[in-house]
């Protein structure tokens, strides 16, 4: 009997990183914490998203750390991927290279800030699912 819940490598977990756009980033706001989703791409291990001026960039640069998460799921498995680390701002050249990474725009909105997770803590789990409860589903 396979495990239900297994834990995915590094190599994995940046894997799934790499199939995705669309993730998760969790950052200090005010007195709490905040959560927006944010399209992003890899470049060796760095999470790149692109930003505009505003709250969000108010608060990365105060406070850069942060927690980044990714998920998936079908009917048999889902996977979640999570890091943690530091934002930087990218500028000069380094911003300039992230135009050849797979980093599209979902809106149209103007997003002149490129960042970078500095990613120090990486984890992920498989869950391979029974759905107990799937014979509950109207048809």
């Amino acid at each position: 009997m396979i495990n239900p819940v297994e834990v995915l490598t590094e190599v994995d977990c940046w894997a799934i990183l790499r199939s995705h756009e669309l993730g998760r980033l969790a950052f200090h706001h005010g007195e709490g914490l905040q959560i927006t989703p944010v399209n992003f791409a890899v470049a060796g291990e760095h999470v790149v998203f692109r930003t505009a001026d505003g709250a969000k960039f108010s608060d990365l640069v105060q406070d850069p750390q942060v927690a980044f998460e990714v998920d998936s799921s079908t009917d048999e498995v889902a996977e979640s991927v999570v890091c943690r680390g530091v934002v930087i701002e990218l500028s000069g050249e380094q911003a300039l290279m992230t135009d050849q990474l797979r980093l599209r725009p979902w809106v149209s909105t103007r997003k002149t800030h490129v960042m970078a997770i500095r990613v120090t803590e990486i984890s992920g789990r498989r869950f391979h699912l029974t759905k107990p409860w799937a014979h509950m589903r109207p048809e």
